[in-house]
């Protein structure tokens, strides 16, 4: 009798034992895991550095798939190098800084005041908030420091970025160099595109992006190119305000496909900067800008800062490829092309052709001076 209950509690021990066994070597199990997820993840930036921002964007080992306004933005960063006649080295380690740092997105916060692709910090001298939200002063800025350090392009992975960024994280860039690798291979041409005449806006000969009809969008100029209204008053809204007034201040500054100021434009490039000179950060192509901020379902409801969407020369409705900003009082404003540059002119002349308005500034509502739509 004592054998067979001595055998019962036996039993029992062992069950109970598994109980509590299987339970811990779970929890074991999802510690190990969700502790590997968190290396990559984890914390904010904690470096004093003047750029390298905040919670850089993880390592993986799978290739992304990349968004339109990432792909975009890698360009740029390839451009711009390209541009400066730096080697291909130069464009993997940008892009992959700007991987890290923002998952290749025009982040308008980040670790204390980090912004923009690269998470540089205005007060740390890397420009002001709407240099740094502008991903070609960004990039070239990047540049500007990397090409300082001693023998960079020679240097092992990583090591020039964290030399550039100072961040908390430097281990989190070696690992991204060959997903930037092969995004750099994507958009490199080995030519050195030249920087425009008379010390203009920086160029970026964009392939696929900026202002796809490259210079050749010529409005029907009927009625010719218009004056302000004398009661025009620029919207009430702080955002919209300097939206419009900065795209207004550049009427009568040329045409340059690819520039986004500040002495030449294309359509989008001017979108692109006004917005930055109001803190709101824009993606950088036509196409893909017409699906930033929330939809405007008509003429009718347009409001002074929005985006005005045509087809131009080289697109469709479904695929726009022409942009300008409605500044109230039925004028907008638009780099119209390489014969007329920046240019105010009543919306009756976009109106037939308009495929699609974009609010952006974030409060909905479009202030004051809105005035009549034709």
């Amino acid at each position: 009798m004592a054998d067979s209950k001595g055998s019962q509690l036996a039993a029992v021990a062992l069950a109970i034992a598994a109980i509590v066994v299987l339970p811990v070597a779970m929890v074991g199990a999802i510690f190990t895991s969700t502790s590997s997820a968190a290396a990559v993840i984890d914390a904010c930036e904690t470096d004093g550095g003047p750029g390298g921002g905040a919670q850089p964007i993880a390592a993986s080992p799978a290739a992304p798939s990349w968004t339109g306004e990432q792909m975009s933005i890698a360009q740029i960063i390839v451009d711009v190098a390209e541009q400066r006649g730096l080697p291909e080295r130069a464009a993997v380690i940008g892009v992959d800084t700007g991987i890290v740092e923002s998952g290749l997105r025009n982040l308008t916060f980040g670790d204390r005041d980090s912004l923009g692709v690269f998470q540089q910090r205005p007060s740390q001298g890397w420009g002001t908030p709407e240099q740094i939200l502008n991903p070609t002063y960004a990039a070239g800025t990047f540049y500007n420091h990397l090409i300082t350090i001693p023998g960079w392009a020679g240097l092992p992975p990583g090591v020039a970025e964290q030399d550039v960024q100072r961040s908390g994280f430097p281990e989190r860039y070696a690992p991204v160099e060959p997903q930037a690798s092969a995004l750099v291979a994507k958009f490199w041409s080995g030519a050195i595109t030249p920087a425009p005449p008379g010390g203009g806006g920086e160029l970026v000969d964009l392939t696929f992006g900026g202002c796809p009809d490259q210079g050749q969008w010529m409005p029907p100029l009927n009625p010719p190119p218009g004056k302000l209204p004398p009661n025009f008053q620029p919207p009430a809204d702080p955002q919209e305000n300097a939206a419009v007034t900065y795209a207004l201040a550049q009427v009568g500054k040329p045409y340059l496909w690819g520039a986004t100021g500040p002495d030449a434009f294309d359509c989008s490039g001017l979108m692109l900067a006004a917005w930055a000179h109001a803190g709101v950060a824009l993606d950088r192509t036509t196409a893909a800008q017409v699906h930033d901020g929330v939809a405007v379902d008509s003429i009718a409801q347009a409001q002074p800062g929005d985006l005005l969407f045509i087809p131009g020369v080289l697109g469709t409705p479904q695929n726009p490829r022409h942009v300008g900003m409605y500044i109230g009082y039925g004028m907008l404003v638009d780099a119209a092309d390489e014969q007329l540059g920046v240019i105010s002119e009543a919306l009756v002349t976009w109106a037939p052709q308009i495929v699609a308005i974009r609010h952006i500034s974030g409060n909905g509502g479009g202030g004051g001076g809105n005035g009549p739509l034709p």
